[in-house]
């Protein structure tokens, strides 16, 4: 692939990546008020640290997805890239679920799908490119301590998450 080639390619896995962030951010707009108002365990982490974390986990997932396309595109790649698209629909959607609509359920079920879609795409990823595997590894230890805050808050907050 060109020099050219690889920029743009690197760009657009980032900008695809980083619409996912925007569609779930669309949804917490409030997040931080509502998410302050909610009874949490005591292990929760204060609201300011997910920003900070889901930006470097968004980039390394989008340099995880240009490892794998630099390898023969997505003509060559479309299973694992395709799978690698729809779990940042699942990511995306759970933003919705769980500070848009409140469902708290639902979040927990796509969370579950997501770090199942998460730990595929991780295997896939690492038979084309070991380090592109292993730049999603974060994001499944993320998503694995979100899944568990998940499940705590949602029982924590029965009438406001139901």
């Amino acid at each position: 692939m060109s020099g050219m080639k690889q920029i743009v390619g690197v760009i657009g896995w980032l900008l695809l990546s980083f619409a996912a962030a925007a569609t779930g951010a669309m949804a917490s707009v409030q997040a931080a008020t509502f998410y302050r108002r909610l009874a949490q365990p005591s292990w929760a982490p204060p609201a300011s640290v997910f920003g900070p974390v889901w930006s470097v986990l968004y980039v390394l997932m989008g340099m995880a997805a240009w490892l794998v396309w630099r390898n023969g595109g997505w003509r060559r790649q479309h299973g694992v890239l395709a799978l690698f698209v729809i779990q940042l629909m699942a990511n995306a959607l759970w933003s919705w679920l769980f500070f848009g609509w409140h469902r708290g359920a639902l979040a927990f079920a796509d969370i579950v799908l997501l770090w199942l879609l998460i730990v595929a795409t991780a295997i896939g990823f690492w038979r084309v490119r070991p380090l592109a595997g292993a730049l999603l590894l974060p994001y499944l230890g993320w998503v694995g301590f979100a899944m568990a805050l998940n499940y705590a808050v949602w029982h924590l907050n029965p009438s406001t998450l139901g």
